[in-house]
């Protein structure tokens, strides 16, 4: 669980980008984060994702106060408890998808005995098994989507956050990636999607509106 307890966040103490935020997010949750461009939508995101800091403020992930923890432990946060999916992709072009996929296991304490069975049928289930040997500047938008999704949940996180995930897609291929945030949520995982299309947030189980960096409602 998620819980914000008067957060702020102000750069050059001069322009403040999110004012007195309370938010509490339940495990399962299915959520969008809405609001204008500039309204503090991705600033949010990346405070709850150990990316960045509040200047002032309580977070509280799973009931453990972090705000103060070391960046070390943060770095460990985010490997292990969080997956993240941005619009750009920021995939390695140069690399192919199993390679891409296979990042995050670099970097984790966790050890699989059965490594590339286990990325393949994640691969599997995103439709893009045949595709794992290819280099991924020479797939499709909606291809390299299907990547960076498999590459966020390899590390089994609990919470995703997804930075305007079908803002570079098409209508018809956006559709399918909500459809599988939908079917990873039905899993159990909780996800957390930035977006300004209220089409998409409509497929979200609740809204969250920002505007002008504050919660509306």
């Amino acid at each position: 669980m998620i819980e914000l307890k008067n957060i702020s966040k102000q750069y050059c103490k001069e322009t403040t980008i999110l004012k007195d935020i309370d938010l509490c997010i339940e495990d399962g949750d299915y959520i969008a984060l809405m609001g204008p461009s500039g309204a503090g939508k991705t600033t949010l995101m990346n405070i709850m994702g150990c990316l960045d800091r509040a200047t002032q403020g309580e977070y509280f992930l799973d009931g453990n106060e972090i705000s103060d923890y070391p960046e070390k432990e943060k770095a460990r946060l985010r490997n292990e408890k969080f997956g993240f999916v941005v619009q750009d992709f920021a995939l390695i072009n140069e690399m192919t998808v199993y390679e891409n996929v296979r990042l995050p296991l670099r970097y984790s304490r966790k050890r699989l005995k059965e490594e590339r069975i286990y990325i393949e049928n994640i691969l599997k289930d995103l439709e893009i098994e045949d595709k794992k040997e290819i280099r991924v500047c020479d797939l499709s938008g909606g291809q390299q989507q299907r990547v960076a999704i498999a590459r966020a949940i390899v590390n089994s996180p609990e919470i995703i956050l997804a930075d305007e995930p079908t803002g570079a897609l098409d209508q018809e291929t956006g559709r399918e990636v909500m459809e599988i945030f939908s079917k990873l949520n039905q899993q159990g995982k909780t996800i957390i999607i930035v977006t300004h299309d209220p089409n998409i947030a409509a497929k979200c189980n609740r809204i969250i509106k920002i505007v002008d960096g504050k919660i509306q409602g």
